[in-house]
């Protein structure tokens, strides 16, 4: 079967009422959907994951990179900020290939730090709280993954100013690593 990187991001927003996670309408899934897409040939999964987000919310974003081992001091590579996760999932025929394939998904999460958009969103894009993600259409997956974020989000928002090390903390405090 025909695989494709592609690239997801849960995208937050601190409110006055607290967090928020930002969701698209998608027009063909009729889907509540976090933004993403397809990996182009000249981008990382990282890189794909901000344009993404930028192109259909109209947000500048930033993202909150995945927790990882740290390269070694004198590393001469520079290192790609890590997705949360990365899953297969097997999806039918898109703009992308006429024919059921499996998309390979960099997860990601990253923060707005303004809920409005720098750019017209290319789909209808709304903020959530978490008690109102229940009553959505949401592939469950989705919902899982944005349920299991939900209670992390502000302190690893706080731990990823200052290393990956804090990120682990926060995920070893929740159980998740």
């Amino acid at each position: 079967m025909i695989k494709h990187a592609t690239a997801s991001t849960f995208v937050f927003c601190e409110f006055a009422e607290g967090w928020r996670l930002g969701l698209i309408e998608h027009p063909r899934l009729r889907r509540h959907m976090v933004v993403g897409g397809h990996v182009e040939p000249d981008e990382t999964p990282a890189e794909a994951a901000v344009r993404e987000a930028t192109e259909e919310s109209g947000l500048r974003v930033r993202l909150l990179a995945g927790p990882s081992a740290t390269l070694p001091a004198g590393s001469p590579h520079p290192p790609v900020p890590p997705p949360w996760w990365i899953t297969e999932m097997v999806v039918p025929a898109d703009n992308h290939l006429g024919e059921p394939h499996v998309h390979i998904d960099h997860q990601y999460m990253a923060i707005a730090n303004s809920p409005i958009p720098v750019s017209e969103p290319v789909h209808p894009f709304s903020w959530y709280q978490v008690d109102k993600l229940d009553a959505l259409p949401m592939f469950s997956d989705t919902l899982l993954l944005a349920k299991a974020l939900f209670p992390l989000i502000g302190a690893v928002a706080t731990a990823a100013e200052r290393d990956n090390v804090a990120i682990l903390q926060v995920l070893a405090a929740a159980g998740l690593s």
